[in-house]
């Protein structure tokens, strides 16, 4: 065992080219400016910054390789201090490119993952064997189906669990009996309101967050504007503190800012309320800047493009809505 680490995040890292505030999308033939333009880099990298920043050591459990989005992830988690000894390496392309797109008070997508070669095992099936090196305090990963195998080992070695989801992640309702199985199996579930909305079959939100008060495993479900609300066998209540009124600049990665953000004042022994109330002042910020982790500079290239006016910004819309895309993993995200 190399020893005991504060928190790894497990799933796949995106380059992302990120577009500020447009008026709509063009269509055929067109072309729109905009103002804001960043290159950031999402996905599993997200919560293990977020972590990082609130204190806590932070490694980083993905697949890295011979492309330029690998190059960014890894100059920005030797910046942050982000530890990349769980990651593997392959000589291949393998970090998805992400095109974003704000517009309307939220975001579009263009993205394309590098195909992996046929036999190649998931890069999941190493994370078994990173949990039992590392022994992380904490890990953080989205619950999907075939993953309560690594949820069930991280149990019996210690390690506790913060799941999230993403609605492509619940398509069928086979695939939401599995997420359940998931959720059963981590310390603390954070989905955001269409997630439980949908994961429980309810005809609201509030009715969603009354069945998941059920499971057994507390649920924070994240709100918006209205912070987050808690589940858990001792009840049901809202957590306001630490939202911050924000220009919303990008809502990448805010999901997972608030994932890291939770689990860095839980290792530092907050109780989950507080917790939360950090999680939020976390996610708040992230929406208010440009890219999952906000602008990175890469080495070799120009440094990313500073708006020479203050961008014009959509209406505020803080993270948690349920238009709210989570960045990690986005293999079943999309």
């Amino acid at each position: 065992m190399i020893g005991v680490v504060d928190m790894i995040s497990f799933g796949s890292v995106f380059l992302e080219l990120v577009f500020g505030h447009v008026p709509a999308l063009p269509v055929p033939g067109q072309e729109i400016f905009t103002d804001d333009f960043a290159i950031s880099c999402g996905g599993a990298v997200s919560s293990a910054t977020a972590a990082r920043r609130a204190g806590v050591s932070a490694g980083l459990c993905t697949l890295l390789g011979d492309d330029l989005g690998s190059r960014v992830v890894i100059e920005h988690c030797e910046r942050e201090g982000i530890d990349l000894s769980p990651a593997g390496r392959v000589a291949r392309r393998v970090t998805g490119i992400t095109t974003v797109f704000n517009f309307d008070g939220d975001r579009s997508f263009v993205t394309h993952v590098p195909p992996r070669p046929a036999g190649e095992p998931p890069a999941s099936d190493r994370w078994i064997d990173v949990l039992h090196r590392f022994r992380p305090a904490w890990c953080y990963l989205h619950a999907a189906p075939g993953r309560q195998g690594f949820l069930t080992e991280a149990r019996k070695l210690g390690c506790k669990t913060l799941v999230d989801i993403s609605l492509v992640g619940i398509g069928t309702a086979a695939e939401a009996a599995e997420v359940i199985e998931c959720v059963g199996l981590a310390d603390v579930f954070v989905p955001n309101q269409a997630e439980l909305t949908l994961l429980t079959g309810a005809a609201s939100a509030e009715a969603a967050i009354g069945v998941a008060a059920g499971w057994g495993t507390p649920v924070v479900m994240k709100s918006g504007a209205e912070g987050a609300v808690i589940a858990s066998p001792d009840g049901i209540w809202p957590v306001t503190e630490g939202v911050a009124q924000i220009e919303v600049a990008d809502l990448t990665g805010a999901g997972d800012a608030f994932a890291g953000a939770m689990i860095g004042a839980l290792v530092q022994g907050e109780p989950l309320a507080k917790a939360v109330v950090a999680a939020n002042a976390a996610g708040s910020a992230a929406a208010g800047r440009l890219g999952a982790v906000g602008p990175v500079e890469v080495a070799g290239l120009s440094t990313v493009l500073e708006p020479a006016r203050p961008a014009r910004r959509a209406p505020t819309r803080p993270p948690g809505h349920p238009g709210q895309r989570e960045g990690q993993p986005r293999e079943a995200q999309r």
